[in-house]
């Protein structure tokens, strides 16, 4: 097994006396990808959104348990620290409006009040556009505003924004759930490059996704760790009766 990136004991989450994830137990390695699938409300995205303390700018939020990032505890981390080494694409995509494609990939040094030369930033545009699969068709437009690309290269120049702060984890909530099939299948071609420079977290409801770019898969259910292990193992051959029946689409 590759050295773990992000370890999970015993964790719990809460919204006031409401239980969402129950005493998580789960080890991500690093350089692949890790799928989080299970039916709406099980604690998906609960649970990538307590690896960067998202979580607990909800009123009425708790947790218990741990979560290590290289051996790190992230809740005894400062949360601004935590978030640069765990970058987060949401469902939609959400590049900043009012800023050029530029900006929106520096925006992380900025809103952290990270000073660098011109030029190292015209390096980590460029660097973090072609990781994202994006420099090339964006390259004479850097800056226009994000908002007049496509919703797959505004995604794109999230997952861009994103790993210009050279993150640890790269955490992805249902990613492709706002596109079309080939912006989606991009997406997926691109997750599987990215591997090879950072270790990705995929929240996804989508079976058929998860099998096709996942190297492990974890199966949650009603807050519980189900299932976790090689994803052509646990999708041909269950250890769960609950994951078997999630998956053949009795219950979702």
């Amino acid at each position: 097994m590759e050295s773990e990136v992000l370890k999970v004991e015993k964790f719990g989450a809460y919204f006031g006396d409401t239980q969402i994830l129950k005493y998580i137990n789960l080890s991500i390695p690093e350089n692949m990808v890790t799928a989080i699938m299970g039916p709406s409300g099980c604690g998906k995205t609960t649970l990538i959104r307590c690896v960067n303390r998202m979580h607990e700018l909800i009123t009425g939020a708790r947790v218990e348990g741990r979560i290590l990032l290289c051996g790190e505890d992230v809740y005894k981390t400062n949360p601004i620290l935590v978030r640069r080494k765990v970058g987060m694409v949401f469902q939609k995509p959400n590049p900043f409006p009012t800023m050029s494609i530029y900006d929106n990939v520096i925006a992380g040094y900025k809103l952290n009040g990270i000073r660098l030369g011109r030029g190292e930033l015209d390096r980590i545009v460029e660097e973090s556009l072609q990781r994202a699969a994006l420099w090339d068709e964006v390259k004479d437009s850097v800056h226009r505003k994000g908002t007049f690309l496509s919703g797959g290269q505004q995604q794109r120049l999230c997952i861009a924004r994103a790993l210009a702060m050279n993150p640890e984890v790269l955490l992805l909530d249902e990613p492709t759930s706002a596109l079309d099939p080939k912006a989606t299948s991009r997406i997926e071609e691109l997750i599987i490059e990215l591997k090879e420079y950072v270790t990705i977290v995929l929240v996804t409801h989508n079976i058929a996704q998860a099998a096709r770019v996942s190297d492990l898969t974890a199966f949650l259910y009603l807050g519980e760790l189900v299932e976790f292990g090689p994803s052509e193992k646990l999708f041909t051959v269950p250890e769960d009766k609950r994951t078997e029946e999630y998956l053949t689409g009795k219950f979702g």
